[in-house]
This record gives structure tokens, C-alpha cells and sequence, in this order.
């Protein structure tokens, strides 16, 4: 059995030599001798050895192989493919990064903020909700005139697997203020009313700002949202040209619920503005039938691809 030498002798032997005094057997122990160096038989660069599972066990007791991990730098690469693909699912169904290229939803958002959307909800029916902040693909040319980023091959990268912001993407983010079957109107400087019932706006309107803007090209309106659709409103409302000033679009200024790429849950960068973005009060009142908005996950992208990682490692180590 391998180099393990027997100690008995044959039945042959022992009958030509019958009569005489046996001669002392030699300890199984002492016949299989074993070392670091001759415990097994190498297999390229993988050593493999048998060895005693327990004290005092000789050399048919049950044995295991010995297998030497694989290098980290070997994993390495497997480990940063497997995180960038968890970074692609996760923008395309959970949570999508975004910047803020704009004033026009301040104070609530500022120029150059980092939100984190949730596109997980969508996937199983949620609509967006009276005061929800949204974002959502350029209806009908919105965005005309507006300055096109150039990112670079890498920024190109990044952004298509969700670790930065896409900056070619043309989309926007407001304030939902109302929904299909609601009627929305807002006369002199206010206040903006939802099926009758006026809205306390102080908390999240720009400060300085009136609710509604005094001139003829939308600042002045009464809408009745179609099922469907929403109509949308900057923070910021004498800086942002949102559904008021689009009404004459092929969608009047509405917005497609299936534009809708998701809700933004929290800014996430940069640290010092940590914040969620919950639905204001004023959506809660009697008469609006507002129900609570469902937070989101707020993760970033890579985050989660790292935490997803975790598991994967763990079990790769386990098999070997």
C-alpha cells in the first residue's frame, strides 16, 4: 500500500521455520515512516499528501487531501469581472447613479449633486406619487439647446456599467406634482393646487420663489393630468422649464409614466449633503389620496457590487 511496508510475515515462511521461537513483529508505526518531504507525490505545482485525521490512527485510518490555495493575484481578475457585472444588473434593475447638471430643482438638489434612483419598484408595477422626485427620459425634446456632454472612452465605460453618472443619456429630474385623473392649476403667484386643495410648498420651493410664475408662456395654468402621464415641477420655480413651459409638445407637458426611469431616494455625494429625499407633508393631506412612497434601495452601484463579491469569495475559498 504505497511505501507502507508489511510486517508479517507468509504462511510458507512461518511453517519452514516452525518450531523456533517467532520473531517479534515490527510495529506497523515504525513501518511507514513519514515525512514533509516524502508524504506525497507532487502534480505539478500542487502537492498532495495523505496524513492521520487523528492522533494515534495508523496509515488505514481516513485521510484527506492537502491543496494549496490559489494565489489572491490569481483571483483577482475573476473577482473584478464578477463585481462589474453585479454593477451592470444593479444599474439596469436596482439603482442607477445620476448628477444634477442644473439649478432648477434647488434647494432640494444643487449643481453637481450625486442621487442614487431606484429602478427596482417600476419592475413590479409602482407608479410614481404626488411628491415623489423623479427622474425620467427626455419627453418631447425638452432638452433642446442644451450643451451635450463628450465623455471619453473611459467615462463612456464607467457610466455604461453604472459607476459613474451618465452624462450622454438625456434625462431629467423633478417634483411630481400631479397624477392621472388630478387637476393642477396655479393662478397669480399661488398657491399650486391638486384637485381643489391647496399646497403648503415652503418646505422644498426655493426660497424667494412664489409657487407659480406670473407670464403668459405656462406660468399660469389648469391642467388635468391623463391616466398615464404626470406633470412635473422644478424646486426651483422661477428656474426650471419643466412641464408648465412644455404644453405645447405632443404631449401637452405631460410625462409618460413609462419615461419614468425611477425615483431618487438619496443624494449620495457629495458627503456632506448625505440626505434621503422623502415625499413632503403637504402630499399627505385629506383629498389628494397621496399614499406613503415606497423607499428604495440606496446603494450605490459599486457598493453593492462589492458587498455581492463577499458570498463569492467566501465560497470559492470554502471549495478549495
Amino acid at each position: 500500500m504505497g511505501d507502507v511496508a508489511v510486517g508479517a510475515r507468509s504462511g510458507h515462511d512461518g511453517e519452514e521455520h516452525r518450531g523456533r521461537p517467532a520473531q517479534s513483529a515490527v510495529p506497523a508505526a515504525d513501518s511507514a515512516v513519514t515525512s514533509g518531504n516524502d508524504s506525497g507525490a507532487a502534480e505539478g505545482d500542487r502537492v498532495t499528501g495523505e496524513y492521520s485525521t487523528a492522533e494515534g490512527e495508523g496509515p488505514g485510518g481516513p485521510a484527506r487531501t492537502a491543496k494549496k490555495q490559489r494565489s489572491f493575484w490569481k483571483e483577482l481578475p475573476i473577482l473584478i469581472g464578477i463585481a462589474l457585472v453585479l454593477a451592470l444588473l444593479i444599474k439596469t434593475f436596482l439603482v442607477q447613479a445620476f448628477s444634477i447638471p442644473s439649478d432648477s430643482m434647488q434647494n432640494t438638489l444643487q449643481q453637481g449633486d450625486r442621487v442614487l434612483v431606484d429602478k427596482l419598484t417600476p419592475w413590479f408595477g409602482s407608479e410614481p406619487e404626488r411628491g415623489e422626485v423623479v427622474v425620467f427620459h427626455d419627453p418631447d425634446n425638452w432638452l433642446a439647446g442644451e450643451p451635450t456632454a463628450d465623455p471619453n472612452a473611459l467615462q463612456t465605460f464607467l457610466s455604461w456599467i453604472g459607476l459613474m453618472p451618465s452624462a450622454e443619456e438625456k434625462d431629467l429630474i423633478k417634483r411630481v406634482v400631479g397624477v392621472g385623473g388630478d387637476t393642477v392649476e396655479c393662478k397669480g403667484t399661488g398657491p399650486l393646487k391638486v384637485n381643489g386643495k391647496a399646497l403648503d410648498e415652503r418646505s422644498y420651493v426655493y426660497a424667494g420663489n412664489t409657487p407659480c410664475s406670473v407670464d403668459d408662456q405656462g406660468g399660469q395654468f389648469k391642467v388635468k393630468v391623463p391616466e398615464g402621464y404626470i406633470w412635473v415641477m422644478g424646486d426651483h420655480r422661477q428656474n426650471s422649464r419643466d412641464s408648465r413651459y412644455n404644453q405645447s409638445d405632443e404631449h401637452h407637458g405631460m410625462v409618460p409614466v413609462k419615461d419614468v426611469v425611477g425615483r431618487a431616494v438619496v443624494i449620495a455625494w457629495p458627503i456632506n449633503r448625505w440626505d434621503n429625499l422623502p415625499v413632503p407633508d403637504t402630499f399627505d393631506q385629506a383629498g389628494l389620496n397621496a399614499q406613503p412612497a415606497a423607499a428604495g434601495p440606496a446603494v450605490a452601484p459599486q457598493g453593492a457590487a462589492l458587498l455581492g463579491v463577499v458570498p463569492v469569495v467566501l465560497w470559492r475559498r470554502r471549495k478549495q
